[in-house]
């Protein structure tokens, strides 16, 4: 069985599979993940690709790019490109071709964001965009940034599953890397530079299953997709994907002594 929603759903298809016929289960569920921008990126690029990140499908995505963190030299420039692309996102009926963002699934989806806004804003991070409904009816939320926001804060710790981008400051890369595998998750992560070194480094030490350098949401049938930690077992496409649905038998047939 292969199930992808929640780690609190998919706990439950676990323990099912255990109680009654040791199904043999692969889950691919929620996360954090981290996206970490350096100076020397090219930055218009990083604004933009961190931008869609995050806000791909209303912030309804496993992979979510959801804890930008930014190089300090550069942090006050990305928030500010990050807040004007935000501010631009185009809300409403998601049939029209025009349109950026439609409406959250649900209403409790919908009421789930917007608590997790206002507690964002309660515990010290700043709102720079956004933060309330963007319509008198239906699920539809503001594009929403937040800056000076703290590892600790709990919209940097929780799957928001909505158009809330989070982006926090670091100042080298050891530190990033430590405070980016600070999670119950490990989904994907993403890293802009333009230096090899840099992406080698944080593509060998962030636990995660994907990491993408310089792109984002890059998905391919050859190319295994899943998580580490409470963000699943098991792997979907590429070879890796396959193993999960196959029995290995083996055949001993022993061999007649010669006449």
């Amino acid at each position: 069985m292969a199930f992808t929603g929640s780690t609190e759903i998919g706990r439950i298809v676990l323990q099912a599979a255990a109680a009654h016929n040791l199904k043999r289960v692969t889950l691919e569920l929620g996360g954090k993940s981290p996206n970490i921008v350096f100076a020397d990126c090219d930055l218009d690029y990083a604004v933009e690709m961190s931008h869609f990140a995050l806000f791909f499908n209303m912030g309804q995505c496993c992979c979510a790019g959801s804890r930008t963190y930014v190089e300090e030299s550069i942090y006050d420039e990305f928030v500010r490109k990050s807040v004007e692309r935000a501010q631009r996102r185009k809300v409403g009926n998601p049939m029209d071709p025009e349109i950026e963002q439609g409406p959250q699934v649900d209403d409790v989806q919908f009421a789930k964001i917007l608590g997790l806004i206002n507690t964002g804003k309660s515990e010290g991070a700043k709102l720079m965009c956004g933060g309330a409904p963007a319509a008198d009816k239906g699920y539809f939320i503001q594009p929403t940034v937040f800056a000076d926001v703290e590892d600790h804060h709990t919209i940097a710790k929780e799957e928001i599953f909505g158009p809330v981008m989070s982006i926090l400051k670091f100042r080298s890369v050891e530190e990033v890397v430590d405070r980016a595998n600070r999670t119950n998750y490990g989904l994907a992560a993403s890293v802009f530079t333009t230096s090899l070194d840099k992406a080698t480094y944080v593509s060998a030490n962030i636990r995660a299953g994907t990491v993408w350098v310089n792109c984002y949401d890059e998905l391919h049938a050859q190319a295994p997709f899943g998580g580490f930690n409470e963000s699943g077992l098991g792997r979907e496409l590429g070879e890796y994907g396959i193993q999960n649905y196959t029995e290995v038998k083996t055949v001993t047939i022993k061999q007649p002594k010669s006449m």
